[in-house]
């Protein structure tokens, strides 16, 4: 059998990790489907943390974690187990000193998958981006979800056909939209199964607290960046929606840098558009990086002065200030 300690994962808290209110809330109402029994389902476009609210919510659960990642080639096998390599057996008998009497035998090898290891042991299952495994690889998760046993390949072994789920397996699965490249349709029996929830771009304080915890920049340097990211995905003129991954490379990278926005000599700007025109675009769609990176010059500026002088507003206060100083020290005299 497969080594079950070097399948799973402790359900510890997750560095840096960022609770708002907006994300407590998703929390709350996921944990209250756990505990009324129904797998839970997190679909929304990629950068939303589906994966790390997974996670944390596995946190929550308390038990040890089981992880699958979608893949196209999956089969059945590839989540229950199957047959790999063989055992040999060989018996000699001498108890007659002057007879050699010996007995072989090979069988195949029988090694239990990640979820069958997480159904039979209670754990929670993480089965992410499951849409991009094929349907029928999915299959077996229908008996799972609903009548809660698993029914075993015959060449497993044993006497029992079927596996009783433990009380204690939860599920959590993870999702994109179908329409992006490498995604199934998966079954309605399954959908019908489980609690989705469908998860859209963070609120700004959202944003801003989780950039700041990953970059440790200052507050008012990560709410500049978070206002471009998000003025460039209500712009509505990018192929994919800028996230906020695209706010952490770009706080990370002047954290590295040891700069503030305003103080980067124009490396800012370029720095801007060259993350973000490749977050929201596809590999080798030039005509929409270069609309993209338009507008994040657009917005730079608008955050950004380009003079770094006082200006003409600041030089009409600094004159007034110093006239009533002049009147004053004349007064005095």
């Amino acid at each position: 059998m497969i080594d079950e300690t070097t399948t799973t994962l402790e359900p510890s808290p997750l560095p840096d990790f960022v609770e708002t209110p907006y994300i407590k809330e998703i929390t709350q109402r996921a944990l209250s489907y756990i505990h009324a029994g129904f797998p839970v389902h997190f679909r929304g476009p990629s950068g939303t943390g589906k994966t790390t609210l997974a996670m944390h919510l596995a946190s929550k659960i308390r038990r040890p974690v089981v992880i699958i990642h979608g893949d196209d080639e999956f089969t059945t096998s590839d989540l229950v187990g199957g047959e790999y390599g063989y055992r040999i057996r060989k018996v000699v008998d001498r108890f007659i000193s002057r007879v050699l009497k010996t007995e072989e035998d090979m069988v195949k090898r029988w090694v239990d998958n990640r979820l069958t290891v997480a159904c039979k042991n209670g754990f929670t299952l993480i089965y992410d981006e499951f849409t991009r495994s094929r349907p029928e690889a999915n299959n077996i998760l229908l008996s799972i979800l609903q009548e809660r046993f698993m029914d075993l390949p015959a060449g497993r072994g044993g006497e029992e056909p079927y596996l009783m789920v433990d009380p204690h397996f939860n599920a959590l699965f993870t999702s994109n939209p179908e329409e992006y490249a490498g995604v199934h349709r998966s079954q309605d029996a399954l959908r019908d199964r489980m609690v989705t929830m469908d998860l859209d771009h963070f609120d700004f304080e959202t944003e801003v607290a989780i950039t700041q915890a990953k970059s440790k920049l200052s507050r008012s340097d990560v709410e500049m960046i978070v206002r471009i990211v998000r003025g460039l995905r209500e712009s509505g003129k990018c192929e994919f929606a800028p996230t906020v991954r695209g706010c952490i490379m770009i706080a990370k990278t002047l954290k590295v840098l040891n700069k503030t926005p305003a103080k980067s000599n124009g490396a800012f700007q370029k720095m801007c558009q060259d993350i973000l025109a490749s977050e929201t675009s596809r590999v080798g769609s030039k005509t929409n990086q270069n609309k993209v990176k338009e507008v994040v010059r657009e917005l730079v500026d608008a955050q950004i002065p380009k003079s770094s002088g006082p200006t003409v507003r600041r030089l009409k206060e600094w004159a007034v200030k110093n006239s009533e100083r002049r009147k004053s020290a004349a007064l005095a005299v």
